[in-house]
């Protein structure tokens, strides 16, 4: 018998992906499922750039030995720093999760300026060390007009490269709806989180699909409560990072690292035949009349590492009108960090 030669397997370039904020507690839940090949392939190595803030170095410190630790063939390598120059260079993905938090006694303008001068100077890192190519998912609140700032600040990278996350909270309605059916959460596919990621975002479920004993039946006719689709799961969703604050006395943590794995490995390998999720995206020629320059939430399929919004779907009178109010308070939001980005 004839013995075949083996194929042998030229192992992958390392990837550099960045987690800002990386001595949070965002990033302890998140580090381990990228290092461990859960979001961007088993057999893609990396090397891991964590930035903070120098009082944090000694806690990241204990974030990189506890890496190591792990023993995770696919880490090459782990590089901490405050230092903008060293954790943006040559990147192939960026995790911003780093942002400056409401304190107490703090108005909406004191946070967004802020959190203004903080991806004013991402983004310019972005574009002095990174590659024109790197993805660059904003996690940090407020998220869309941050990611706004971060994208105007680098000017050489593509807006469509700059996303922001609303997959929280697309997750959180994918589950209650499931909840409510009493089925697997993924057997429910196709709900949209449009606009911001505030308590003003619409979760939608008007073209979503329950797979109910193998039969995809429309979500509303599968929940059989109107009013509950229209009032308790809206508010639910829009509320559900306070009630998590509340409950825990910290946020949400665990499921914000599932939403942002989920998130970046749907950008890297694409979304299924059939189905669209919740990314928050330059608006720029969509069909759903949104102003166009927004960071907002839409339904988008995404292939070769690229999305599209999924254009085309019915709006009735009442997601008009919910999704005109996020965007009017976008429109808002980005007006004031404008303001604060020219001084």
């Amino acid at each position: 018998m004839r013995l075949l030669p083996l194929r042998l397997r030229i192992p992958a370039d390392p990837i550099r992906v960045l987690v800002t904020g990386a001595a949070g507690q965002i990033a302890y839940s998140l580090l381990y499922s990228i290092a461990k090949g859960d979001v961007f392939g088993k057999d893609q190595p990396i090397i891991l750039v964590l930035l903070d803030i120098p009082p944090m170095l000694p806690v990241l410190d204990g974030v990189v030995m506890e890496l190591q630790d792990c023993a995770l063939p696919l880490l090459r390598e782990v590089i901490p720093t405050d230092k903008v120059e060293l954790g943006f260079k040559d990147l192939d993905a960026a995790i911003l999760v780093g942002s400056m938090p409401r304190k107490e006694g703090m108005e909406r303008k004191d946070l967004l300026k802020a959190n203004v001068a903080i991806f004013k100077t991402q983004g310019a890192a972005l574009e002095k060390y990174a590659k024109k190519s790197v993805r660059v998912l904003v996690v940090g609140n407020p998220a869309n007009t941050n990611c706004l700032i971060a994208s105007k600040s680098a000017p050489s990278i593509p807006k469509e490269n700059f996303s922001c996350l609303t997959r929280l909270d697309h997750n959180r309605a994918r589950s209650q709806v499931a909840m409510r059916c009493g089925v697997p959460a993924d057997a429910v596919k196709n709900v949209i989180i449009w606009g911001n990621h505030s308590s003003t975002q619409y979760p939608d479920v008007h073209h979503a699909m329950v797979n109910v004993h193998g039969k995809e039946v429309e979500a509303y006719n599968a929940v059989k409560d109107d009013s509950w689709l229209k009032g308790d799961f809206i508010s639910t969703v829009q509320l559900r990072g306070a009630a998590v604050i509340k409950a825990r006395k910290l946020s949400s943590a665990m499921s914000a690292a599932k939403a942002i794995c989920d998130h970046m490995r749907d950008w890297w390998f694409g979304t299924l035949d059939g189905e669209f999720m919740s990314m928050g995206v330059y608006a720029g020629g969509n069909s759903y009349g949104i102003p166009e320059d927004l960071i907002y939430s839409f339904p988008v399929h995404i292939k070769n590492k690229s999305w599209n919004i999924h254009d085309g779907l019915p709006i009735n009178d009442f997601s008009r009108a919910k999704m005109d109010a996020t965007a009017a308070e976008l429109v808002e939001e980005r007006d004031t960090a404008l303001s604060f980005l020219s001084q």
